[in-house]
């Protein structure tokens, strides 16, 4: 592959706090939808205490990785390798000397500015659990931010926490570009006197202090938008809460979201990762499969699904 793309690729991260929830999996099945419709496509697994995305198709792990680019140099086009996939490369991004956390803040940027240098139509970017600054810099990096959840109340609850920090994160940014950084964390810091008490009444506190504030803030809430995959669906009541997600997100955090689709629990997933092989390609006429390339159509149109009991 080339270094340098004239035009940047469509970058999608997949994140949602938990662990457990099968965002690499999904990852790796939208991937091969993309790059069977002739897509050029890079998978990056960015969770770098434990890199697992080659396991879900059913390759080795590669001998570089990340460590290469941060500790020898090496460029991020040359640590890009075989998927096995037509149209699909990888890159694992194993630290081995370095702590996942330690990613210097330089580190970072330089790896940003390179990942959108590469020459690909798409880049999918596979995030660890947690919410650590550099997993919420590498989530809000993407054009399209993914969550996956489970019908599971932890998870949604981890959901919820990792857009609100994300959204906080995106909103410092930007204010801080206006010298208005510490207003937001000394808002937050002395929350009790100002009666503030959840992430809404923040929000209203802060647009209240100036008009621009007001405006920065708007303009923030209006350009961050997450897409919902709900993942492992046994009944059909379970699918209507991609729906309610979306409806909470907006009433309670003000947050805009899309819910592209779901899922439903197949025994055969876990059998074939076990096996080493790619459930996308082992079983293609599948209903899981059929509803991962819809959902993936829904993500590259911008659309909802439509969803009644």
């Amino acid at each position: 592959m080339k270094a340098i793309n004239e035009q940047s690729p469509e970058i999608w991260t997949v994140g949602g706090g938990k662990g457990g929830t099968g965002k690499s999996f999904v990852l790796s099945s939208m991937g091969i939808c993309l790059a069977l419709q002739g897509k050029r496509v890079i998978l990056i697994d960015a969770d770098l205490g434990g890199a697992n995305l080659h396991t879900f198709l059913g390759i080795n792990k590669p001998r570089i990785s990340l460590t290469d680019f941060f500790e020898k140099k090496v460029s991020l086009p040359d640590l890009v390798v075989d998927s096995g996939i037509k149209n699909m490369g990888l890159l694992i991004g194993a630290i081995h000397s370095l702590s996942p956390d330690g990613i210097k803040y330089t580190q970072k940027l330089k790896l940003f500015r390179h990942i959108k240098q590469l020459d690909a139509d798409y880049v999918l970017i596979d995030l660890g659990a947690g919410a650590h600054f550099n997993t919420i810099d590498t989530f809000l990096l993407a054009d399209k931010m993914i969550v996956v959840i489970i019908p599971e109340i932890i998870a949604i609850e981890n959901l919820y926490f990792f857009l609100k920090n994300a959204f906080f994160r995106h909103m410092l940014n930007s204010l801080g570009g206006h010298g208005l950084r510490d207003v937001v964390q000394n808002a937050w810091k002395n929350r009790e006197e100002h009666d503030i008490k959840n992430f809404t009444q923040l929000i209203d506190y802060l647009k209240g202090l100036s008009k621009t504030m007001e405006n920065i803030i708007n303009t923030k809430l209006s350009d961050f938008r997450a897409y919902i995959i709900l993942n492992r669906i046994n009944t059909s009541q379970e699918i209507m809460i991609g729906n309610s997600v979306k409806s909470i997100c907006k009433k309670y955090f003000g947050l805009n979201s899309s819910y592209v689709g779901y899922i439903e629990f197949d025994a055969v997933i876990s059998g074939c990762i076990n096996k080493r092989q790619s459930y996308m390609q082992a079983y293609p006429a599948s209903r899981c499969a059929k509803e991962i390339e819809r959902l993936t159509e829904n993500l590259l149109e911008g659309t909802d699904i439509h969803t009644t009991l």
